[in-house]
């Protein structure tokens, strides 16, 4: 029965494994049997160049980090020998540099691989393989986007020269019709009425002098 410290031990490289396939956004797991170390070093160094960590795994560590990640499937290849290439930010560079280095080695063989936490089939690993790198992908989606915008700055380009052909140096003043009207000094009936002068005020009539009445003669006393 294993030690305590030889269980933990264990215990902590299957944790860690799991956390790295779970931080992958894809994985490839090949047979690297009758690989010389020549060769072998020659693909790490090559794999390393597209941030790709490629490394030989005990098979019953790499069962239960699958488990612990999620990835249920990988344990029916999980025989023989087993190395293990993940990328966290290159889904098409392990399975291109695989397959390639496949091709030219009877004994190393693609097993199975997986990508955003899902296992995947040789059929699919393999049309990944296939693609371009990352970088003539990248390359061919900006010449898509750019096509049409470049298009399009070039006509806009030409209209902006034609117009600047067409309009004349200097702005004509505004032709006489053109021009606003001047306000109309107002008709002389639609001018507001000058304020009347003020009729004169009738008199007010004139207090008449009361007439003085001649005083009557005082009758001389008869008598």
């Amino acid at each position: 029965m294993p030690s305590a410290s030889v269980l933990e031990t264990k215990k902590q490289a299957v944790a860690a494994l799991a956390e790295e396939l779970k931080a992958a956004c894809t994985g490839v797991l090949v047979e690297y049997s009758g690989v010389t170390v020549t060769d072998d070093t020659a693909l790490r160094a090559e794999l390393r160049k597209d941030n790709v960590n490629y490394k030989v795994v005990k098979n019953s560590i790499l069962k239960r980090a699958a488990e612990e990640a999620g990835l249920a499937g990988l344990e029916a290849v999980l025989s023989g020998t087993t190395a293990l290439a993940l990328c966290e930010e290159d889904y098409v560079a392990p399975a291109r540099i695989l397959k390639k280095f496949a091709d030219s080695h009877k004994d190393f063989n693609i097993k199975s691989g997986f990508m955003d936490g899902e296992v995947v089939d040789l059929a699919t690993i393999n049309s990944l393989a296939d693609l371009p790198t990352k970088d003539v992908l990248l390359a061919t989606v900006c010449n898509a986007f750019n096509a049409p915008i470049a298009a399009f700055a070039r006509v806009l380009q030409a209209v902006v020269d034609k117009s600047g052909e067409e309009v004349p140096a200097k702005e004509e003043a505004p032709k006489a019709e053109e021009a606003a009207p001047a306000e109309e000094a107002p008709k002389a009936e639609e001018a507001a009425p000058a304020e009347e002068a003020p009729v004169a005020e009738e008199a007010a009539p004139a207090e008449e002098a009361p007439a003085e009445e001649a005083p009557a003669e005082e009758a001389a006393p008869a008598e």
